[in-house]
């Protein structure tokens, strides 16, 4: 490039508004921390080569429970990995907490990870060394499945006729069969459901929410702290502190036996938990239609056809987007227009419409809140509020899953891009290292990714 170039180049970068000039830069100079990323994942792709595949899943992270697919000992995967033994051809997949599921174009369910609780569907006697080997699930061969979903102990198929069918053990009632119904060895159809045409089910650590197609919002399980809304609703155990302040009479003034005392009476809580045992309608959710709902571990969240988002539930680390103590179902502050939502454990993302000033056109950004030990949230500003996550601007994205401590998104052009916690490989860049922006999984050159699910510590992507 000759003088008169370079001077045009920095004059029209000058012209642009600052986001799209810091984002301009960042793509033409990759970073220290990328380049030496790329150069680990450069090695741990010479370690175990892959040729790419097209229809394939790919896995990486936590595979201590075969999560990834990967037989023992592979414990972690530090690179986008393919899942051995599947369908040729595989429409969608999901991540539980610990186990995984596809549906094959077919509408046949295959699962492997995690099966303490039957939850992949083959009985609770399956040899461990076989979790990792996914295998269709039985029980579903006159169901033509169209989606999937999962929690750590339960898994769920959604039919093409809109019927739920749950298997697995929960005994925070999770399952949603009925009263004091806990296991279910093989797929069983939610019959409160039956007259429902279900498009989405989503699980948190206890509860779980399904959306019909007419925008209803049904919600089910463990009601504690008002993830559920105002069904179920129980006092609170009192905090450490409330312990602390209360007389000496009944408690003592010792943090340590302070905490011992909530612990004892969260375990004597559990003979009593607040539980709604079939799916029933969420209150909050009654007025307007619901275009799409996310159950994190304690909390969730509920976003409705006119933009507005709820949260409800636990807000220990901000994930519910507010200051305010109160877990009830109530409006989050957001600035832009969001369309899709995730909750995981202790955090929340939003994708939304963003208007540039620049431009007529309308991109999409990613908005994140709550808990960012790991920074998971992909911003340093303040935590407790939505803010955009500012290095994603221009990048499009399509979706995005928040995991335990990381999140993960996908473009318009099909490239993935993670950052957060990097233990055990689940950024799939190929090292440990926690990523505090937004990084580009750049070993999936040649793939075109058209779906991403994100567990507790594990991924799934699949490609065209």
């Amino acid at each position: 490039m000759n003088h008169a170039a370079i001077v045009f180049s920095f004059v029209s970068l000058r012209r642009l508004p600052a986001a799209q000039m810091l984002h301009l830069l960042r793509a033409r100079r990759p970073s220290v921390s990328c380049l030496r990323r790329r150069f680990l994942s450069a090695l741990a792709a010479g370690e175990t080569p892959h040729t790419p595949r097209s229809g394939a899943v790919y896995g990486f992270g936590d595979n201590s429970h075969g999560a990834v697919g990967q037989p023992a000992p592979a414990a972690d995967v530090y690179v986008p990995t393919p899942v051995p033994s599947l369908p040729p051809s595989v429409a969608s997949v999901t991540a539980g907490h610990y186990h995984s599921l596809a549906v094959s174009a077919a509408g046949e369910v295959w699962a492997w990870g995690r099966n303490d609780e039957g939850q992949l569907g083959r009985g609770l006697h399956a040899p461990r060394n076989t979790w990792s080997n996914p295998e269709q699930v039985r029980g579903l061969e006159n169901v033509q499945v169209r989606a999937v979903s999962a929690s750590g102990v339960v898994s769920a198929a959604i039919g093409c006729d809109g019927s739920l069918w749950v298997w697995g053990r929960s005994k925070r009632g999770q399952l949603g069969l009925g009263k004091d119904i806990v296991e279910a060895a093989v797929p069983s159809r939610v019959e409160a459901l039956a007259c429902h045409d279900v498009v989405k089910v989503s699980f948190g650590w206890g509860h779980a929410m399904a959306l019909t197609k007419d925008g209803g919002l049904f919600g089910w399980g463990y009601s504690e702290t008002g993830r559920l809304g105002e069904m179920g609703q129980s006092t609170q155990i009192p905090s450490p502190q409330e312990y602390i302040d209360k007389s000496g009479d009944n408690y003592s003034s010792s943090m340590l036996e302070a905490v011992e005392k909530r612990v004892a009476e969260k375990i004597r809580s559990e003979d009593n938990m607040p539980i709604i045992w079939e799916p029933s309608l969420v209150r909050e959710a009654t007025d307007i239609e619901v275009s799409d709902v996310s159950c994190g571990l304690d909390h969730s969240l509920i976003l409705f056809s006119n933009g507005t988002v709820l949260s409800g539930g636990d807000n220990t680390y901000g994930q519910l987007g507010r200051m305010s103590g109160l877990s009830k179902f109530l409006p989050v502050d957001i600035s832009y227009n969001p369309f899709s939502v995730s909750a995981s454990a202790g955090h929340s993302l939003a994708l939304c419409h963003v208007s540039t000033k620049s431009t007529a056109n309308v991109e999409t950004g990613v908005l994140s809140w709550g808990w960012n030990c790991s920074s998971q949230l992909g911003r340093p500003d303040q935590e407790d509020t939505p803010g955009l996550v500012d290095y994603l601007l221009g990048e499009n994205p399509l979706s995005a899953e928040a995991g335990r401590v990381h999140s993960i998104v996908l473009t318009s052009n099909g490239e993935v891009w993670a950052w957060g916690s990097g233990r055990n490989g689940r950024l799939g860049l190929g090292s440990s290292m926690d990523e505090a922006e937004p990084c580009l999984m750049d070993n999936l050159e040649g793939l075109e990714v058209i779906q991403i699910a994100a567990g507790m510590d594990h991924n799934l992507i699949l490609v065209e």
